[in-house]
């Protein structure tokens, strides 16, 4: 490997920083014992700007590319976001409905199930006597519904717990140069 740049940023299969890096961590360091390094990163990733200033923390994070790339979101430099696990809010969810339908007219036919000489029809045990045919029961009414609904007919669900929001990972050791040739610009 050639001579890196102060401050660059490289991903290692090991789980040390070689002689000259330091893992990305989030860690301050002092200006007065890095005054180059701070000269590149200034306060970007953190500390006070006066005797320390901060390191990129990539634990557990994923890297982006800093600016806006066409029709994405704008990212500035050193800029952190995103979250784990995620809980969903009313306003976050498709337009959507839970309507309780029911059709209160009669159906276009008779459904006459043939019952046993004894049917159990709401709390009644009995037979029907006086029809022509005393086993055939007529199982609706084409009058309006009366009564209550069940208050659990319609009910929440979930748990009201986030959900994981990661994509497929690989935990790699990211290490930032301390010592290396100062970059310069274009």
């Amino acid at each position: 490997m050639s001579e890196p740049f102060l401050g660059q940023v490289e991903v290692f299969s090991f789980n040390f920083a070689p002689k000259g890096w330091t893992m990305c961590q989030g860690q301050l360091l002092s200006i007065q014992q890095n005054t180059a390094l701070f000269a590149l990163l200034g306060t970007t990733y953190g500390g006070n700007g006066t005797t320390n200033f901060g390191l990129p923390d990539l634990r557990s994070r994923v890297p982006v590319g800093w600016g806006q790339g066409p029709g994405l979101s704008n990212y500035d430099l050193g800029q952190k976001g995103g979250e784990e696990a995620h809980t969903l809010i009313v306003n976050e969810m498709a337009s959507h409905n839970h309507s309780f339908m029911a059709d209160t007219s009669a159906p276009a036919t008779n459904n006459t199930e043939k019952a046993s000489p004894s049917v159990v029809l709401g709390n009644t045990t009995g037979k029907q006597s006086g029809v022509a045919n005393p086993f055939a029961l007529t199982l609706y009414t084409s009058g309006a519904p009366g009564g209550t609904l069940d208050p659990n007919s319609i009910g929440f669900t979930g748990g009201n717990q986030g959900h994981p929001n990661i994509m497929p990972y690989l935990a790699l050791n990211f290490c930032i140069s301390l010592i290396g040739i100062f970059p310069t610009r274009n």
